[in-house]
């Protein structure tokens, strides 16, 4: 297989992986030409963090930026009378699954020479990108919506990073960032292709998890599409490995106040449709534009899956039911809860079925907005 380069899915056109870039001349997002994968006997077994799939990556360093993400738990419970796993990459060091692509993404441009990045974020990508910033000797810019909860922006502080508070709309975070790109490198996790090398490691850990089997089906929050794209691009390397025999389904689950990439995937098309933009309780999934809603939308697709929007009250009470169980994730992660019910009740997935809910932020990220539906103060 030839060397990787970074590609425009649009256009076909690639660059060259030795120059740092976040997006091709005309703007549009890149993502990387296939790899090869990696079979279970190159598995790094002595690194106990994410790092142990290393030889999945698009070109290797010595000293990679780690906490020890990865490898988080996966945890048998029962939901509307099925049994599923639940994936809780909440608990990864700075509490949310951008874990994996920080470690990833700030490693490789690191190696590159890249030692300023900038990220606009609601949160999680932010504190994410400031942490292993930190971790790694390198300057952070976090551009933030002004609303942001406050646990995520004094994270990202306490990291050292130069916080923007960004008046208005999570769209208006990205454009201002978009512009500043060029004055800073804008190492994005929406944008840049190395994060997704990171939230690929999901599939990867999956596998490992299951006995180097594939789930039947993912469920996963889906705000730009980093953990829906990360799972198809890491089985299917281990489909080009021949490790697994078939992809699983992967389903994303938007807010019906903001759920474009579901709204256009209900629709049948790729193409934007019309759809309500309004604020949610699930605000990491917020995301109005997203810039690889084509790419996600052909993920869900090629997998047989398909997407779920669901209303506020749903996410809410789904926040509180796993909280009863001891689960205390943001009401992000709650909203496939929500989504899974109306899998089953529609028929979309069986209850015999071996199915994955990604847990993706801890509930401490959202302490407001959660005693406000709680009815008392934070």
């Amino acid at each position: 297989m030839p060397d990787p380069t970074y590609v425009d899915p649009q256009t076909g056109r690639t660059y060259p992986l030795g120059t740092p870039r976040w997006c091709g001349d005309g703007q549009s997002p890149l993502l990387l030409t296939p790899l090869p994968g990696l079979t279970r006997g190159q598995i790094d077994t002595r690194a106990r963090s994410l790092w142990r799939y290393r030889a999945a990556f698009p070109f290797q360093i010595d000293s990679p930026i780690t906490l020890g993400e990865g490898m988080t738990p996966l945890i048998s419970q029962t939901l509307h009378g099925a049994t599923v796993l639940l994936k809780c990459d909440w608990m990864n060091p700075t509490g949310s699954f951008k874990d994996r692509g920080a470690s990833v993404m700030l490693s490789l441009l690191r190696a590159q020479g890249i030692g300023h990045v900038l990220e606009d974020s609601s949160g999680n990508g932010g504190a994410a990108v400031a942490g292993y910033a930190a971790a790694g000797g390198m300057r952070a810019t976090i551009m933030t919506p002004a609303s942001t909860s406050p646990g995520k922006t004094v994270q990202m502080r306490a990291y050292g990073a130069d916080i923007r508070l960004i008046p208005g709309s999570r769209q208006d975070t990205a454009d201002a960032a978009a512009r500043e790109a060029a004055n800073i490198f804008y190492a994005s996790h929406n944008w840049h292709p190395f994060f997704l090398q990171g939230t690929k490691t999901l599939a990867y850990e999956l596998w490992e998890d299951l006995g180097f089997h594939a789930p039947d089906n993912i469920v996963t929050p889906c705000g730009a599409g980093s953990n829906v794209l990360g799972c198809a691009i890491g089985f299917g390397e281990l489909l080009r490995a021949g490790e697994i025999k078939k992809l699983p389904r992967i389903f994303a689950v938007q807010p019906a106040n903001c759920g474009p990439i579901a709204a256009s995937f209900l629709a049948g098309t790729d193409a934007e449709v019309a759809s309500p933009v309004e604020p949610t309780i699930a605000e990491g999934t917020a995301i109005a534009q997203p810039i690889r809603r084509r790419e996600v939308i052909a993920a869900l697709r090629d997998s047989g899956g398909g997407a779920v929007l669901v209303p506020e009250a749903d996410i809410e009470s789904a926040l509180f039911e796993l909280a009863r169980m001891g689960i205390y994730v943001e009401p992000t992660s709650a909203q496939v809860v929500a989504g899974f019910r109306s899998l089953l009740a529609s028929g979309a997935i069986g209850r015999e079925e071996t199915t994955v809910l990604v847990m993706t932020g801890s509930g401490l990220k959202a302490t407001d907005r959660i005693a406000e539906r709680m009815g008392i103060e934070a």
